[in-house]
């Protein structure tokens, strides 16, 4: 089968054995998988002995079911999330942790972004906020304002901010007001967007690159012991008597929740009791369903490109490109 993978050159289409089905996984034709630009344009930079297979957030049709998989059926739609089990490839066989069912009407291509979805919610956990509380998301790629959205979705006081003014004005078309395109304008009017003009509670840094301008703006931000949440690639340099003023704390949130990286949870796909553990990736990959089955939040407007897999190369040079890229789905019925 057809496969995406990066290589010493760059990017290409390759041919890979069609994954077997193991216990536990339900087999899954490819519609669509969304490139997570972030993650795999730092692979394709990387230096890479062998070819490795990118992707990781994907949409299809189930047409296996592997014994234990409960709660699937052949002819059913389903979101998928985590490589290498879910890749921009033909066929994926995914964990039933790592899938969740798409209600008819949700669109298939915002379906498609179920992993960045994960991603996004559980960044959103990492900060803990609570019912009224603030928070500041920078970096209005599609995984911030995915944040934004669901935070926007969440009745938090949301206040978004991305030098780009046009990311900017694409958060404006989902009904959130508090968006800047410059600091200045944000600094302004964080007393009002806050409440009481004591600090966000949180910032969450979706922005890549040198972190310590845009750290210590942040703890500038923050109310006493506030949170910054580092969910982009972004150094974390910051101005430690900063962060001692206000005995903020820096934390980085690593993909889509508890169970990400482990074999159990994933490979063998064995749950954790919800007692225990109530937000796991895959759980938080059925809630981005939900939201958007809800009509709570859409990526529709973010999805700038589309291409079939041998148009790889292209996919990916848009993102070096002046061609405003934000997001690229793969189709795979080509």
């Amino acid at each position: 089968m057809k496969a995406i993978a990066a290589l010493r050159s760059g990017v290409a289409v390759v041919d890979i054995e069609k994954p077997k089905l193991l216990p536990g996984h339900v087999g899954v034709r490819t519609e669509y998988s969304a490139i997570s630009p972030g993650t795999e344009l730092g692979m394709i930079r990387g230096s890479l002995d062998d070819p490795r297979i990118l992707g990781y957030s994907a949409v299809g049709i189930v047409e296996q079911v592997g014994e234990g998989a409960h709660g699937f059926r052949e002819g059913q739609r389903v979101a998928c999330y985590g490589a290498p089990y879910t890749c921009h490839a033909q066929w994926l066989s995914v964990p039933a942790n790592l899938a969740a069912v798409v209600p008819e009407h949700v669109d298939a291509r915002e379906a498609a972004y179920a992993g960045l979805g994960a991603i996004a919610i559980h960044a959103l956990r990492t900060a803990r906020l609570a019912f009224g509380e603030s928070v500041i998301v920078v970096g209005l790629g599609i995984l911030g304002n995915l944040i934004a959205q669901i935070a926007h979705a969440a009745a938090y006081r949301t206040i978004a901010l991305d030098v780009d003014a046009g990311r900017a004005n694409m958060l404006r078309k989902y009904g959130l007001s508090r968006v800047y395109d410059n600091r200045e304008k944000l600094v302004g009017e964080l007393e009002k967007a806050t409440g009481g003009g004591v600090g966000a509670d949180a910032v969450l840094l979706c922005a890549g690159g040198s972190g310590s301008g845009l750290i210590d703006a942040s703890l500038g931000w923050l109310r006493d012991r506030g949170k910054i949440v580092v969910v982009g690639d972004l150094c974390t340099e910051f101005n430690r008597g900063l962060m001692f003023a206000k005995e903020a704390q820096v934390l980085i949130s690593r993909a889509g929740g508890p169970g990400r990286y482990d074999e159990r949870y994933e490979r063998d796909n064995v749950d954790y009791p919800v007692g225990y553990v109530r937000w796991t990736e895959g759980r938080n990959t059925s809630e981005y369903i939900r939201l958007l089955a809800e009509r709570r939040i859409s990526v529709q407007a973010m999805i700038t490109h589309e291409y079939a897999l041998n148009d790889c190369e292209r996919a990916y040079g848009n993102y070096s490109d002046a061609v405003g890229a934000i997001g690229t789905l793969f189709r795979h019925g080509d």
